[in-house]
């Protein structure tokens, strides 16, 4: 496939972007939950001595074990709803400011990218936000509600619509660099191993997992922010005798007294297993679908011509490969590879008492003095 067909698609096609992203999100979320489970847990600043994780698969195994085979999935439902069109959302921006602000300045392009980047994150923030505070009430260790629709009501009855963007401002500030540096770092990667921007599954998985990596690491400590905003753990405000954790300063304060320059970097190996596969994931859920979506009829057999019956039953002879045929703009030829149409020398085959009949139902003009030369033909016989 062309770059410009691939990279750059029309406005027009801003529902394959969404609709590409909307599956890409769904699958990178729902597929790597378990892990996410375990890494909001392994964040909390005043674990229980039962939620106390060494590693993930620690904390996996205990979780199943004394929670049930299905713990680890709690809160899926708040997620597979909000990232649906949370990555919709982001997508379709990324791939609108990309295209429009796009350069063939090298330089350019890492900041458009980087632009792209954050511009999206805005849209999907929007959604996810909310979706992230429900997700992570049900993650927590004994968490209270039953339902992702339970917690949904009990918060919004305690807490008031501000409770699930209270982290707002704070994803805000981690999503911004996070983004700029996973799309710059994507970019990067895939100039090198896709340089023809074509579809590359590899190169798109590669891509995908190292970007999400160096991403995650970088922004750990905003994401210890998010979780203690989002839980609002009852076991840390009780020692620090505090009513709510509020803002990103109040955040910062809180895991540095209660676990010191450490605790900003709590579950980080945690979230990088998190995001390695899923941005992998991510992008090749995503380029994988704009791919087919662009292209619903590459794998169909061409049409049958219209002339193959005539050709096989010698009525008509066609010359286009005998070697006096050229390239050209033709209205009654065939498209070749270079896009020009090629003109097709069409003559009489072995007549018979049927080849006039024949030639007239296929009303075309330009065999209109082959026909004449057929009656000829017949009628001197």
């Amino acid at each position: 496939m062309e770059f410009d067909d691939y990279e750059s698609l029309p406005s027009g096609s801003i529902g394959v972007h969404m609709t590409a992203g909307a599956l890409a999100g769904v699958m990178e979320h729902s597929l790597m939950f378990p892990i996410d489970s375990v890494k909001t847990r392994m964040q909390s600043l005043a674990p229980s001595p039962e939620a106390a994780y060494r590693s993930i698969r620690e904390g996996l195994v205990k979780m199943v074990s004394s929670e049930g085979l299905l713990r680890p999935m709690g809160g899926i439902n708040a997620v597979i709803l909000g990232a649906g069109p949370a990555h919709a959302f982001y997508f379709s921006a990324y791939e609108g400011i990309k295209s429009t602000f796009g350069s063939s300045n090298s330089f350019q392009n890492h900041i458009v990218n980087a632009g792209a980047g954050c511009g999206a994150t805005l849209f999907h923030d929007a959604v996810m936000v909310p979706a992230d505070v429900i997700k992570q009430r049900m993650q927590m260790y004994n968490s209270p509600y039953s339902s992702c629709f339970d917690c949904l009501r009990k918060l919004y009855r305690s807490e008031g619509v501000k409770a699930f963007y209270r982290s707002f401002t704070t994803q805000m500030v981690m999503n911004l660099p996070f983004h700029a540096v996973h799309i710059v770092t994507y970019e990067k990667i895939q100039s090198v191993m896709n340089p023809e921007r074509v579809y590359n599954p590899k190169a798109h998985m590669v891509s995908g997992a190292v970007a999400g990596a160096v991403a995650a690491a970088l922004t750990t400590p905003l994401d210890m922010c998010k979780t203690v905003l989002n839980t609002q753990e009852t076991s840390a405000l009780v020692q620090l005798q505090q009513s709510r954790v509020i803002g990103i300063v109040g955040a910062l304060r809180t895991i540095y007294l209660m676990n010191g320059f450490p605790g900003f970097f709590k579950g980080i190996h945690a979230r990088i297993l998190y995001q390695m596969p899923g941005t992998a994931i991510s992008w090749s859920v995503y380029e994988l679908f704009k791919h087919h979506m662009m292209n619903p009829n590459k794998n169909e057999s061409p049409l049958p011509r219209w002339d193959n019956d005539l050709i096989k039953d010698s009525v008509i002879r066609d010359n286009a490969n005998d070697g006096d045929s050229a390239s050209k703009s033709h209205s009654d030829g065939d498209i070749d590879g270079k896009g020009l149409v090629q003109e097709r020398f069409i003559t009489l085959g072995t007549t018979t008492n049927k080849t006039v009949e024949r030639l007239r139902t296929l009303h075309m003009p330009t065999l209109t003095a082959n026909c004449t030369a057929a009656d000829d033909i017949w009628l001197g016989k």
